[in-house]
């Protein structure tokens, strides 16, 4: 009787996922069996995207690799993890100010869950520059996402504005 390997947990809010996020995902899916990309539903945030759409595009851009869910939890990392039964938590780190912000989150994971280990993946460098923040920023003012994040999102978009030019013609 083979044992179901543990999974790990790519946690973010993917607002939107981008394709440094995707190669984060891919690159964990070859390193691991089973890869959970878990949306953050963070209550006291606005998200540009609802969090149906967060979870479609996620499953879109990585749902066809074979091991890897889609999925969304409140609360604490942890606490999720532990309920998942994951053996660790997948994090990208692009520069090394990314490395400052996410080493204490690290350290205090490790506190709360002893048994779930943290590891760092750094991006391709093709990728290295795109941040969600960026994106959002681009979104708002009616620039070009394409290159930046994978195909549906940037569909959607198009579409959304389309919609959006209709409505107040």
């Amino acid at each position: 009787m083979t044992e179901t390997p543990r999974p790990v947990i790519v946690p973010g809010s993917f607002d939107p996922v981008t394709n440094g996020h995707v190669d984060i995902i891919e690159r964990a899916s070859r390193l691991f069996d089973r890869v959970v990309v878990a949306v953050l539903v963070n209550p006291g945030k606005s998200p540009l995207f609802s969090l149906e759409e967060r979870l479609l595009f996620l499953a879109g851009a990585v749902g066809r690799h074979p091991g890897v869910e889609v999925d969304s939890f409140q609360g604490l990392l942890v606490d999720y993890a532990r309920r998942r039964d994951a053996a660790a938590v997948v994090r990208g780190l692009r520069r090394s100010s990314d490395f400052d912000y996410e080493a204490p989150m690290a350290q205090m994971n490790r506190h709360l869950a002893p048994g779930i280990e943290t590891v760092f993946l750094v991006p391709s460098p093709a990728v290295a520059h795109i941040s969600s923040t960026l994106v959002r920023d681009i979104v708002r003012h009616g620039g070009s996402i394409d290159g930046l994040v994978p195909d549906g999102v940037t569909t959607f978009l198009a579409r959304r504005r389309e919609s959006t030019t209709r409505q107040h013609v």
